[in-house]
């Protein structure tokens, strides 16, 4: 019975690198593939659905404005999907944060309410982002 009782022993520090070193390079691979094929050419990368019923969604441009950093214009990346370029810090922030706490096994969660609060102003944000590169006036947003 104590056999079946044992505890099992913590993750190893390999064991808990696995989902960082898999999203890094995840990550790596999609940004390469973006940088060796343009997404500027008209449908190198497929057609988006949004698009084609006429309207932008947040992602619209993503994209191109990821092609273009890899060339380090931000200027056009900026002009293809502001909303990522401007996000860009703060992701590429959490995914080190993520990383180094689980290289170091101290991996602590997040105040719920705090992810909770953080989650439904990103899709506030996201959401009056959509609306206005929707609008004429605020055409400048759109891709």
């Amino acid at each position: 019975m104590s056999d079946r009782l044992a505890l099992a022993s913590p993750p190893t520090r390999r064991q808990r690198m696995v989902a960082p070193a898999l999203t890094i390079g995840g990550l790596a691979a999609a940004t390469l593939a973006l940088h060796l094929r343009d997404p500027h050419q008209s449908g190198s990368w497929g057609f988006c659905p949004t698009a084609a019923m006429g309207f932008a969604c947040p992602g619209c441009g993503g994209l191109r404005a990821v092609n273009d950093l890899t060339h380090l214009d931000l200027a056009a990346a900026a002009s293809s999907n502001l909303a990522f370029v401007v996000a860009l810090p703060f992701l590429v922030a959490l995914i080190a944060v993520w990383t180094v706490r689980r290289w170091r096994g101290s991996e602590t969660l997040a105040d719920w309410q705090l992810r909770q609060r953080v989650a439904v102003g990103a899709l506030a944000l996201l959401a009056v982002f959509t609306v206005l590169r929707n609008l004429p006036a605020g055409s400048w947003l759109a891709p």
